[in-house]
């Protein structure tokens, strides 16, 4: 491996470990964050006397409880599947996709051989 290998390799590995660290960072910021929303919610009803038979009170309980974890989880999963693509089955995906190196390799062969059978 030459030195220009040796540079760009380093690049994508740095570049694989910012992204896994973002993702570890996202998944640490939920669980803290879905912890204290469950603890404040849970506390708050109980603070301002709120009745949990008012169907406000439910409504706003349950998005809080309920459907922030969930919908944020959401995002979640799709950001991990999107940092370790290389090990789901999103990789197979990608690896077609229009923008990558395989796809752009493959266009130009197909461009030169259709203009090969032009002339």
């Amino acid at each position: 491996m030459n030195k220009y290998d040796e540079q760009e390799a380093y690049k994508k590995a740095k570049k694989r470990i910012e992204e896994e660290k973002g993702f570890y960072s996202h998944l640490a910021t939920y669980v803290a964050i879905n912890i204290a929303l469950f603890f404040f919610n849970s506390h708050i009803v109980d603070y301002i006397g709120a009745d949990l038979n008012d169907p406000g009170t439910q409504k706003w309980f349950y998005w809080n409880t309920i459907l922030t974890p969930i919908l944020w989880g959401i995002g979640l999963l799709i950001h991990g599947l999107w940092v370790f693509k290389e090990k789901t089955f999103l990789k197979k995906y990608f690896n077609k996709s229009v923008f990558s190196k395989d796809w752009e390799e493959r266009k130009i062969k197909e461009f030169m051989d259709q203009d090969k059978k032009q002339t």
